[in-house]
């Protein structure tokens, strides 16, 4: 059986799925076909049905749970692990935020979710893919960004300076982990093969746990200008526990933001079961 599976190229998704994708762990009948794309890309996707399992952003989730049900394996959330807000130095305050041009990395993103909760009353945002927002800032064409994966790690080298935690915020205001990501299976396919899907992500987390910190030819070929540093740096910040199940407090978490997300956008919730 042949599964179509997209999820970014960044360390924390390759280190996760590097196992499964090469066989290192015995998959049985299980082939995949795999799609590396954005974030965003993939949300988009995931709104078209496009793909059969699909890393997507918990931001999305509500729009795509008529089609697809929550993994319990291979998702993203954490403390200490959401997005920031920058600008550059000198740049507008956080008082001035509302008021100012926001670069985000794509509307259905738990980044837009969270800077939306944060600053309810901002409306001029730019919709940038987020290897872009950097260099926005950098050359003015917006005042602000909202920045996610790697750049968490190097917008300090570039001059640009932190206006807000995005994910100490949601901490403050929920208590909970920062539901990021999540591994989405369409509601099609039966309950049996969906448990040995998540079986099989959990399998190959659980493998590249117990070679870590080894950074696998995988991940390095597609982060090719991160150094080995970084790119542990980053899955040491996105892969945890809750990568391998999300558990009772992390699907407590999820409902949370699922709550806030109808709070926020003045709408309901589809009825159908969130998890697996």
């Amino acid at each position: 059986m042949k599964f179509t599976l997209g999820f970014s190229p960044c360390p924390n998704d390759t280190f996760i799925f590097d196992a499964l994708v090469n066989k290192k762990i015995d998959t049985g009948d299980i082939e995949v076909e795999v799609v590396l794309e954005d974030v965003q890309t993939l949300n988009e996707w995931a709104l078209q049905g496009k793909l059969d399992i699909t890393k997507i952003s918990y931001g999305v989730l509500p729009l795509v749970l008529d089609s697809y049900i929550v993994l319990p394996a291979g998702g993203a959330l954490g403390k200490g692990v959401g997005p920031l807000l920058i600008t550059s130095a000198g740049g507008i305050s956080a008082a001035e935020v509302k008021a100012s041009t926001i670069a985000i990395p794509g509307e259905h993103t738990t980044a837009h979710m969270l800077f939306s909760l944060a600053f309810p009353e901002a409306e001029n945002k730019q919709f940038v893919l987020f290897s872009q927002i950097e260099d926005a800032v950098i050359h003015e064409k917006v005042d602000a960004g909202v920045i996610i994966h790697e750049n968490r790690f190097t917008y300090q080298d570039k001059g640009l300076v932190k206006l807000m935690d995005l994910g100490e915020y949601w901490e403050s205001e929920t208590g909970s982990p920062i539901p990021l990501g999540g591994i989405v299976m369409k509601r099609a396919f039966d309950t049996a093969l969906q448990q040995r899907i998540n079986a099989l992500i959990r399998a190959s987390v659980e493998y590249a746990f117990a070679h870590y910190p080894q950074v696998t030819d995988y991940v390095k070929q597609h982060s090719q200008e991160m150094s080995e540093g970084v790119m542990r740096q980053h899955i040491d910040l996105y892969v945890n526990n809750y990568s391998i199940d999300l558990g009772a407090d992390g699907k407590a978490a999820v409902q949370q933001f699922l709550q806030i997300y109808t709070q926020v956008h003045k709408t309901g919730l589809p009825q159908q079961e969130i998890f697996l």
